[in-house]
């Protein structure tokens, strides 16, 4: 998302599985955050977005943190980002510094500016969910908030 465009709504042409992954998302995100909430903390998320630097970066960052904070998370002092036009999950330092972080008990989420942030295959998206949840950490993303 850059300061050029607007969130849109999710494709009706999404490809096979994204809705049986986005209620695995939503299940371990609710796990974890009821789960935090019944040990009377406060939920804290670390933004993550994949933007070049500059304004646009800026604006996704405060359009995370905004939401997030609607919502009653605490936002990490760290954030996290990468530059280029989705590149491998394998190429993205920022996001495997995200996830490190979270995964040290940082942060229970990591929420992205999009889906696509963190990737469009299934099941490389499937595999981090997965991965982060083992973890005790969800993820969402801007347009999936509140959970």
């Amino acid at each position: 998302m850059t300061r050029h465009s607007r969130p849109q709504a999710p494709s009706t042409t999404a490809p096979p599985g994204n809705t049986r992954l986005e209620t695995l998302r939503r299940q371990y995100h609710r796990e974890i955050t009821d789960g935090t909430a019944h040990r009377g903390r406060p939920v804290r998320v670390a933004p993550y977005v994949l933007a070049a630097p500059g304004a646009g970066r800026h604006t996704d960052l405060e359009m995370i943190e905004a939401h997030a904070r609607r919502l009653g998370r605490q936002i990490t002092p760290s954030t996290f980002g990468d530059i280029g036009q989705v590149p491998a999950l394998t190429e993205r330092s920022g996001f495997d510094a995200a996830c490190r972080y979270a995964g040290q008990g940082f942060a229970h989420g990591i929420v992205a500016n999009n889906r696509a942030a963190i990737t469009t295959h299934n099941d490389a998206y499937a595999h981090v969910l997965h991965h982060l949840h083992l973890r005790g950490v969800f993820l969402t993303y801007l347009l999936a908030l509140p959970g």
